[in-house]
C-alpha cells in the first residue's frame, strides 16, 4: 500500500529555506508542501508559484489556525527561535528548525522545555548527522566499539577551515528585494560581556560577538563531536588565538575540534577523524548546500597478527545531506523515528559554545 504522503507547511521562505529545504521536500515523494507562511507578499506568492505550493499565509498565526499539518519547517533566523516557537509549540505534533536552537542557554533550555510540555517534536537541524557517509561511519563506530575487534576508541579529530560553504552553486533563489516587517527577536544574552540591546547580534562586539558567531558558525562540529563520541564531553583546553578546543567525554576519550587552522576559496575540506587502537575512519564532508554528492568515508583496518592491513572507500549513494535530513524529517513525523538530534540536546551545544568563550576568554 503507497504511504499517505505527509503535509508539510514552511514558515518562511529565504535563502536557506528555499535552498536548503524547500526545494528538497517539494522533491521528496512522500511529502506535500501544502501551505507557506511568507510575511513579504511579493516574494511569498513567487515562491508558492515555483514551488507549486497551493496555500500561502501572511504569517505562521494564520497558517496554523486553518491547516491540518503533520509538521512545520520554520527556516528562521535563530535570533528569532525564541518569541517565535512558542507560539508553534503544541499547534503541530512535528517542528523542524536551523541549528542553533536559540542565543542564549536559558532561552535555548526554555524552548525545550516548551517542546516537552506541549507534546511537541522539534528537530534541530544538524544536517552533518544525515550525510550519507555519518550515517555509514556511525553505524562501523558501533560496530567496532561492539565487537572490539579494532581496540578502543581513542581519539576524535575535527577540522572545519572556512571555504565554499554553497559549493560555487548559483542556485537562482527568489529574492524581490521587499523589507523585511519587525519581528521580535531574543534580548541580549546577560553573561557574556559585549552585547548590546541597540545592535544586531551581529554587531556585538568582546566576548558575546565571539560567541554568536561561533555558534553561527562551529556548533555543528560541537554537535557532531557529541554524535560521534556518543557521550557526553567537557571542555579541557582552548588556545589563546581561537584555532584550537579540546574535550574529554564522558569515559575519559580525547577530541579535538580545529577552527579555521587554514581557509580556502573555491574547495570545503572539513574532515573527520575517528580513530581506534587499530585502525580509524575518516569523513570528508561536502560543502553545505553540494547537490547529489554525499560525503566520502575511508576505513583502515590493521588488526596486526600477520593480517594484510587494509583500506577502504566504500561507495555511497548519490544523495545530499539536506536531501537526506528533509527525508528523515518525514519519517520523524510518521512517528518511524526519533530526530537525530532533538531541542534537549541541542540545548547542550549551547552550553559547550558558553564554556569554549569563557575559557577562551578567561572569564
Amino acid at each position: 500500500m503507497e504511504k499517505q504522503k505527509v503535509r508539510i507547511g514552511f514558515v518562511g521562505a529565504g535563502f536557506m529555506g528555499q535552498m536548503a529545504h524547500l526545494r528538497n521536500y517539494v522533491a521528496l515523494p512522500d511529502c506535500e508542501v501544502v501551505a507557506l507562511a511568507e510575511m513579504r507578499p511579493r516574494t511569498g506568492r513567487e515562491v508558492a508559484t515555483r514551488y507549486g505550493i497551493p496555500r500561502l499565509y501572511a504569517n505562521h498565526a494564520e497558517m496554523l489556525a486553518k491547516e491540518k499539518l503533520d509538521g512545520v519547517v520554520c527556516a528562521q533566523p535563530f535570533d528569532v527561535h525564541a518569541a517565535l516557537l512558542p507560539e508553534i509549540y503544541g499547534r503541530v505534533k512535528n517542528l523542524f528548525t536551523e541549528k542553533p536552537l536559540a542565543i542564549g542557554v536559558e532561552a535555548g533550555a526554555r524552548l525545550a522545555a516548551e517542546a516537552l510540555q506541549t507534546g511537541t517534536v522539534h528537530m534541530v537541524g544538524y544536517h552533518k548527522r544525515s550525510d550519507p557517509a555519518t550515517i555509514y561511519a556511525r553505524h562501523l563506530i558501533e560496530q567496532w566499539k561492539t565487537s572490539g575487534e579494532m581496540g578502543e576508541l581513542r581519539y576524535v579529530r575535527i577540522t572545519i577551515p572556512p571555504g565554499d560553504w554553497i559549493g560555487g552553486g548559483d542556485f537562482g533563489h527568489i529574492n524581490m528585494a521587499e523589507p523585511m516587517p519587525p519581528v521580535v527577536r531574543e534580548p541580549p544574552l546577560t553573561d557574556l560581556p559585549g552585547a548590546d540591546a541597540e545592535k544586531s547580534v551581529w554587531q556585538w562586539e568582546g566576548p558575546a560577538g565571539e560567541y554568536v558567531r561561533f555558534i553561527n558558525y562551529y556548533i555543528h562540529q560541537v554537535n557532531y563531536m557529541r554524535h560521534m563520541l556518543d557521550e557526553p564531553y567537557r571542555l579541557v583546553f582552548a588556545d589563546t588565538r581561537g584555532v584550537l578546543l579540546a574535550v574529554e567525554s564522558a569515559s575519559g576519550i580525547t577530541g579535538t575540534i580545529e577552527m579555521a587552522p587554514y581557509r580556502t576559496t573555491i574547495d570545503w575540506q572539513e574532515n573527520i577523524l575517528v580513530a581506534f587502537e587499530k585502525g580509524y575512519i575518516r569523513i570528508h564532508l561536502p560543502a553545505p548546500l553540494v547537490s547529489n554528492r554525499a560525503g566520502v568515508v575511508e576505513v583502515l583496518r590493521d588488526p596486526g597478527h600477520g593480517v594484510t592491513p587494509e583500506t577502504i572507500v566504500p561507495i555511497l549513494p548519490c544523495v545530499h545531506a539536506m536531501r537526506q535530513q528533509a527525508a528523515i524529517f518525514l519519517k520523524v513525523c510518521r512517528g518511524e523515528i526519533k530526530p537525530p538530534c532533538d531541542a534537549a540536546e541541542a540545548v547542550e551545544d549551547l552550553k559547550i559554545a558558553r564554556d569554549y568563550i569563557r575559557l577562551w576568554k578567561g572569564i
